[in-house]
């Protein structure tokens, strides 16, 4: 690509907000350039950023879609096998090394882990998106959109709750319905939505009889079943219960609820799923907030609050594009957590990409965690949402997560490794082979190619990758490349790009997904434990009873989102390498039916972090003659 230059690289490898500093990052008009996008077609956020609109994509849809990858993993370690990095360090050999046309699609991260425990995401060493801290940072406010409107609808809930427990059906109706200047009263569009959906078909709210003012006024919403909370994009262990309406004015009606980080909100699941603007007004009006006391599911677009959550998401639906270190361009977009959500990044950047890069180019894009969770929602969540195909699937793997699943000791974020994942052990690798094997079988059955791509660190010896490589063929792997490019950028990924052009030539089987939408969520709830290992799947009273009330809903032809440790195969993070034979517990099952999944949980997940005894904050600060921020990770 044009605009794309080589790295001098450094050894040791510096530290990653260092190499992030030492790169003048170009315009992003020039990138824009690169990829032949009109400046009708994208706003400027500054001289690095721009929001791509979904205009682009018009103008294109009848241009030929380029190559698409997706990104998964091992089974990973405490501290992250690399996933963000190959993923960005493929697209810099591709576009730097290989002159391909070449577009990364990635989330855009949480300022929760930021300031907490993990650090940034924009990659690392040789392999980031830069600016770094604009990155990490707010970007384009997309996160803080996210956080106003679903603040706004919690708002909402409360609020009404608080109104009807004071007013007759009369009082309630005449206030939604005001008289105009003109003495008569009329319905706003968003209320024929809950008309319709009442079976009533009138269009003045004078011809209501007072049992469909009744039934169209007063929601009755159960406060026991309300399942919105109120989110903040940082780690507050201290919000994760709370109790609200406290106030004098608020009369006694306190309720038990709780804040959850933004990117967990459903809204950010939305954001990922959505096709077009029309679609994202659709799916914000049918989130469901809890149920009234007769069990009828509430929507959003039932409290009238639809198309105001739209209006603030308005701007959050267009990619941001950004650039690579060696100047390839980078679509962010959306940041859906990767257990109660499918935690990939957005269709609406995906389906840009496809068309921006064309055919022969290349659209690479991450899943999080192992491919048991990640690449099994990307396959089976988004690709049946945007109707895309990939044609390549890598799995990253590293020798030292394979020690662990070999038998090594615990791997524990902020403690030095220990000796045996720091000299060679062959056995101890071919040991952790299996967990390498089960993802590469899991993810060959959705009719793609896999490559698997060994991040290599400098403790890895050459019998060890070795080692890995083979048993990587052996497993049915289409190949298996060792990758350099944390320490040399994407000059250390050529070999891999080569390899994922092949496998992406060479792919003739149509797309598998794992279960047909038609079957029962238990059905498909066991298809996926199936995948796991799993011999059968247990579920508590709660989970019987909330799959009961899904499918009396209607929800019951919706895709499965399994909420589950990513440090296993099983429910139990300390099962290592490939477990079989293990009963899966269902622990509740909850819905997010405007995104359109149902997600049940598999033991307890925290929606809200906390913060570590000195979370990264420390480290971080700003040059205050410069304006440069130092100490990201």
């Amino acid at each position: 690509m044009s605009s794309s230059r080589k790295l001098q690289v450094v050894s040791p490898v510096p530290a990653d907000i260092d190499i992030a500093n030492s790169v003048e990052p170009l315009h992003i008009a020039e990138i824009a350039k690169d990829l032949n996008l009109s400046p009708l077609h994208y706003d400027l956020y500054g001289k690095y950023k721009a929001k791509v609109l979904l205009s682009a994509f018009d103008e294109l849809k009848d241009r030929e879609d380029g190559y698409y990858v997706v990104v998964g993993g091992i089974t990973p370690t405490p501290l992250g096998e690399g996933k963000s990095t190959t993923t960005v360090g493929l697209c810099q050999a591709l576009g730097a090394y290989l002159d391909k046309k070449v577009v990364t699609c990635l989330r855009q991260p949480s300022q929760g882990p930021t300031f907490g425990i993990k650090g940034g995401a924009a990659g690392g060493g040789y392999s980031q998106v830069i600016p770094m801290d604009e990155f990490n940072l707010h970007l384009t406010g997309d996160i803080h959109a996210i956080t106003a409107s679903n603040n706004l609808l919690a708002a909402a809930i409360d609020t009404r709750i608080f109104h009807e427990a004071s007013q007759s059906d009369k009082a309630l109706f005449n206030r939604l319905c005001p008289v105009n200047k003109e003495g008569k009263r009329s319905f706003s569009d968003i209320m024929f939505r809950r008309l319709t959906k009442l079976g009533i078909s009138k269009t003045s709210p004078e011809e209501l009889t007072p049992e469909e003012v009744k039934k169209f006024a007063r929601l009755d919403i159960d406060p026991d079943s309300i399942t919105w909370r109120r989110v903040m994009d940082v780690n507050d262990r201290f919000l994760r219960k709370i109790t609200i309406g406290q106030g004098p004015e608020e009369k006694g009606m306190t309720r038990e609820t709780g804040f959850d980080i933004s990117v967990a909100s459903e809204i950010m699941a939305v954001l990922a799923l959505t096709t077009s603007l029309g679609d994202m007004r659709e799916r914000l009006g049918k989130m469901v907030i809890g149920n009234s006391k007769a069990g009828e599911p509430i929507t959003a677009d039932d409290l009238g609050v639809g198309g105001a959550l739209t209006v603030l998401m308005k701007d959050a639906i267009h990619p941001t594009l950004m650039q690579t270190l060696e100047g390839t361009p980078v679509l962010v977009h959306a940041g859906p957590f990767a257990n109660i959500a499918h935690g990939n990044s957005s269709i609406v950047a995906d389906k840009i990409a496809l068309k921006l890069v064309g055919p022969g180019g290349f659209v690479v894009t991450e899943a999080g965690f192992g491919s048991d969770i990640g690449t099994e929602k990307f396959m089976n969540i988004k690709c049946r949402y945007s109707g895309l195909k990939p044609q390549c699937a890598i799995v990253v793997a590293t020798v030292r997560a394979l020690k662990m699943h070999g038998g090594g000791p615990d791997v524990v974020a902020g403690r030095p490794l220990d000796h045996a994942y720091v000299s060679e052990n062959v056995s101890l690798v071919e040991a952790g082979c299996v967990n390498l094997a089960k993802h590469i079988a899991n993810t060959k059955a959705y009719g793609v190619n896999v490559v698997v791509a060994v991040n290599m660190f400098s403790t890895d010896t050459e019998a060890e990758l070795n080692a890995v490589r083979k048993f990587s063929m052996d497993a049915g792997a289409f190949d298996a490349v060792i990758c350099s490019h944390h320490a040399h950028g994407g000059k250390g990924a050529v070999d891999l790009g080569i390899a994922v052009e092949k496998a992406c030539q060479n792919i003739t089987q149509p797309l598998k997904f794992l279960y047909p939408l038609e079957i029962s969520i238990k059905d498909k709830i066991e298809a996926i434990a199936k995948s796991y290992g799993a011999s059968g799947v247990e579920y508590s009273d709660q989970a019987e009873k909330q799959i009961e009330m899904y499918t009396q809903q209607g929800f019951s032809n919706l895709p499965i989102c399994m909420s589950k440790t990513q440090y296993s195969f099983s429910h139990d993070a300390s099962k290592k390498g490939a477990p079989s034979g293990f009963v899966l517990p269902i622990r509740d099952v909850r819905g997010s039916i405007g995104a359109g999944f149902i997600y049940p949980l598999v033991g307890t997940m925290s929606t809200m972090p906390g913060l570590p005894t000195r979370p990264c904050f420390y480290e971080i600060d700003i040059d205050t003659v410069t304006g440069k921020v130092r100490g990201l990770s």
